[in-house]
């Protein structure tokens, strides 16, 4: 018998917890906290139900006790068949079912009571169901209580709609009870021509009974988890929402641009604190505001407005829109506009949308650079290349052949010796190029390299840079080994400017070492592209250096040099503007190995 209760205890328990976990991750993919949740709440509703329908028992079992204890004194015309002894076991049988009750209602308040609401909702169900089936199996004969059982399923399902597998437990409890025990005592009804345990109107109502009653408890129970999950992912929804209003916020409060909305009739609508300081404010709402006329407030040339809508009808947005505007002050300051359009679904404009950057620093900066290099090109550059002029002409007179007169006029020429013309004349070509290394870096600090490429073989351009350099490399005892070979893959470069780097990476190399320098020019495949270097044997760069190299006017501290520094800059520039890199890796007292890269032409594949 020990053994028998112990399984089907596993088997209540095993019905209990599956049909609880199933039914929630069978019908929801939901993470496990939102399902941990919802069993806490259903877990609290049926406890809180718990105790009204305990109380509603109470109740409804007094008032058929009270009938009872009526009938005893004035006896009722529907129970005048009953025997006296059975009215007094029946208020008994009642006393029983109210102390079961009462102790329910103790437990209830307890940890035990808050943590199985459940094991309460069975023992109160059963308590009501088989006491009656108890007393009358020791009486000796079978009760079919539908009245009885039709109250309680039906109370149950209607106050306690949750967890459909407990009220499942609970009929099927007092039905095995009451057919599974009372057939194998052999015990019969006491009514009479239908003692038998049951019949077929019998069974088909205790069936839709116990049906209509979880089934309504599963529908309900669905019904109030769906509501549970629609409200978490509403309340994410709005979490999520607020979540992206506060770092909207945060980003149009604390942008460095300045953020607007205007009207199509040329109001703020809003703007951020950065607009307001740019327009000399102290506050966006400030702003909002005084500008009621955009046009003729804002803009120093009111067309500029004008200007802006066209271009938004005509392409949808406006970028880099340059301006120059009024602050508060009465200042002239320019601005860059982005901005675009917002529509309803219709079409119909409703303001227009963007950022405004404040530029007057870099018109400044660009307005000194115009003067920098109109300077240096007419005041600098000219002079040296009429000077350079007058040298190759003098040179070529060969004036140091020219007699001295004791009377010299002073349109008469004055004789000197060629190698100081000659020298005169490098260090104008020296000055001039210097000049133009200066004009070019400046102008590719605005504009950027200029490239003409076209289908290159590396060692033709290289071949090139070296018999120009000859010249200067006989001069410097320097011997170069050029290792770039005819086979490798061909680039898209402008060759010039390739021409350009490899004859100023071996010049850089002859200028800071010592006579005897040996150089070498090599090339390979690394990839999708050609690794290139040029390495020497010479005095080597300490790594502080290495790193400032290809700076604009670093120079370090090298061998006595006139460059300004501008030689590898540009270098650099040029490799960048071809889509590669360049560096170098060096030692003090090792020699420098400079490396650059250039992508490849890869053929189109049919």
């Amino acid at each position: 018998m020990t053994n028998w209760l112990r399984t089907v205890q596993k088997w209540l328990k095993k019905i209990v917890t599956t049909a609880t976990i199933g039914e929630i991750t069978n019908v929801y993919t939901v993470h496990q906290t939102q399902v941990q949740e919802w069993l806490t709440k259903r877990h609290r509703f049926l406890w809180q139900r718990l105790y009204l329908w305990l109380w509603l028992a109470l109740i409804c079992l007094v008032t058929f006790s009270l009938r009872n204890v009526y009938d005893l004194f004035f006896p009722l015309r529907e129970l005048k068949t009953l025997p006296q002894v059975l009215k007094i076991q029946v208020l008994v049988m009642n006393g029983a079912v109210f102390l079961s009750l009462m102790i329910c209602f103790l437990l209830h308040k307890t940890k035990f009571g808050r943590r199985y609401p459940g094991i309460l909702f069975l023992g109160s169900s059963w308590s009501l169901n088989l006491t009656a089936q108890l007393f009358a199996t020791l009486k000796g004969f079978a009760l079919p209580d539908t009245a009885g059982w039709s109250l309680v399923f039906l109370s149950q399902a209607i106050l306690m709609p949750t967890r459909w597998t407990l009220h499942l437990i609970s009929q099927i409890g007092v039905l095995i009870y009451y057919f599974g025990v009372n057939t194998v005592l052999g015990l019969k009804t006491p009514i009479t021509n239908y003692t038998d345990l049951y019949n077929v109107t019998f069974l088909l109502y205790v069936l839709w009974l116990c049906i209509i009653c979880d089934l309504g408890v599963y529908l309900y129970d669905r019904l109030q988890r769906s509501e549970f999950y629609a409200r978490k992912e509403l309340e994410l929804t709005n979490t999520k929402l607020q979540l992206a209003e506060a770092k909207y916020r945060s980003i149009f409060e604390n942008a460095i641009e300045g953020i607007f909305q205007s009207s199509p009739d040329g109001r703020y609508i809003t703007a951020n604190p950065a607009l307001a300081c740019i327009y000399g404010y102290n506050s966006p709402q400030e702003v909002t505001d005084n500008f009621t006329d955009i046009e003729h407030q804002l803009y120093v040339d009111p067309k500029r407005r004008a200007e802006f809508v066209r271009l938004i009808e005509e392409q949808g947005f406006v970028s880099e829109f340059e301006s120059q505007i009024y602050r508060r002050d009465g200042s002239i300051v320019w601005i860059s506009e982005k901005a675009y359009a917002v529509r309803d679904e219709q079409g119909n404009l409703l303001y227009y949308e963007g950022l405004i950057e404040d530029i007057t620093q870099r018109k400044q900066a660009e307005e000194a650079l115009r003067v920098f290099l109109h300077a240096v090109s007419h005041d600098l550059r000219n002079p040296v290349l009429g000077t350079v002029m007058v040298l190759r002409n003098l040179l070529n007179q060969h004036i140091e052949n020219i007699p001295q007169s004791p009377n010299p006029n002073p349109q008469s020429p004055i004789p000197v010796p060629r190698l100081i013309l000659e020298r005169m004349l490098q260090s104008s070509d020296r000055q001039l190029s210097l000049i133009n290394s200066l004009l070019e870096a400046h102008i590719s600090e605005v504009q950027g390299i200029v490239l003409h490429c076209q289908t290159v073989e590396l060692h033709t351009v290289v071949e090139t840079a070296i018999a120009d350099l000859e010249p200067t490399l006989r001069e410097n005892q320097a011997t170069l080994t050029n290792l770039v070979t005819a086979d490798l893959p061909l680039i898209a470069a402008d060759t010039t400017q390739l021409w350009r780097v490899f004859s100023n990476l071996i010049l850089n190399a002859i200028k800071h070492n010592p006579p005897g320098l040996q150089i070498t020019v090599n090339a390979s495949c690394k990839g999708d592209k050609l690794y290139c270097t040029v390495t020497d044997n010479g005095v080597g760069i300490s790594p502080q250096q290495c790193e400032r190299l290809f700076d604009l006017y670093f120079r370090g501290d090298m061998r006595n040099s006139v460059s300004l520094g501008l030689g590898l800059y540009l270098c650099k520039q040029i490799i960048n503007a071809h889509g590669g890199e360049i560096g170098v890796n060096s030692q003090l007292q090792q020699g420098a190995t400079f490396w650059l890269t250039l992508p490849i032409i890869r053929e189109k594949s049919h």
